[in-house]
């Protein structure tokens, strides 16, 4: 079983827990989407779970996704596996709670959005910085503007720039602040969550969640097309990333 992530089962078998597990950037790389892809596998059938927590070890939530496995030989791969970890938790029977403290950047803010429930420390920092490296975004194009608003998301998603715990609570990013995150899920938990029938909470998820859940995964598929079949068949998308990669400058020329 991978060490990246932990994986427990807690309050009688109602609350899963998973935290991320390699600090400090707890890169979400394609051992930590199989991770988390294999354990809400595993409990999907659970007619006792009422939701998932999904926290990380160290100061960082995560630093976001592998940038190696962003370049061509291997994005296709990656980014298959990553959506398919989205799509997994989009239409999850029970609501995913998400705990983060420190950066939230990238894919890793990607995978905290597919939850249903996100709760941030004030002086986290949340952000999509993909532009910086001369890519998009796939995910969080999808499900960043039904959060935060068609104009705002735009702005995050093209900008690359980061926002706090507070500001992203101001704008919806995020659905509360608290300077203890996990402590605020595991009370929305028992408040809200632990008192309810299983069965029934899983209807009103599904209820909830269906059309939404329909309307994202099939965008996800057109973002995803147009980065593999568009995005990466440009000289400067692949330039962006091996600068990166290689701690010097981009250099840009525009095709």
């Amino acid at each position: 079983m991978s060490t990246c992530l932990g994986i427990n089962l807690a309050t009688e078998g109602a609350l899963l827990r998973l935290t991320l597990n390699r600090p400090k950037a707890n890169i979400v790389d394609a051992e930590m989407i199989a991770a988390l892809d294999g354990a809400l596998a595993d409990h999907h059938g659970n007619r006792d779970l009422k939701a998932v927590l999904l926290t990380a070890e160290g100061p960082h939530f995560s630093f976001g996704a592998s940038v190696e496995e962003h370049l061509p030989e291997s994005c296709a791969a990656m980014l298959k596996a990553l959506h398919a970890l989205v799509r997994t938790m989009l239409e999850y029977p029970v609501p995913i709670l998400v705990a983060i403290r420190g950066q939230c950047l990238g894919g890793g803010l990607e995978v905290a959005m597919a939850g249903h429930h996100l709760i941030c420390a004030p002086d986290a920092a949340l952000g999509q910085p993909e532009m910086m490296l001369g890519v998009f975004a796939p995910a969080a194009s999808c499900l960043m503007p039904d959060r935060v608003g068609q104009s705002r998301a735009e702005d995050l998603l093209w900008s690359g720039r980061s926002v706090s715990g507070t500001e992203a609570g101001q704008i919806g990013l995020v659905d509360a602040v608290s300077d203890d995150p996990e402590g605020a899920a595991l009370a929305y938990f028992d408040t809200h969550l632990a008192p309810k029938s299983a069965s029934s909470l899983r209807l009103a998820v599904r209820a909830a969640r269906a059309g939404f859940s329909r309307r994202m995964i099939a965008r996800l598929q057109e973002v995803e097309d147009l980065y593999l079949n568009d995005l990466m068949s440009t000289r400067d998308a692949v330039e962006g990333l091996e600068a990166f990669i290689a701690k010097r400058p981009a250099k840009w020329e525009n095709q």
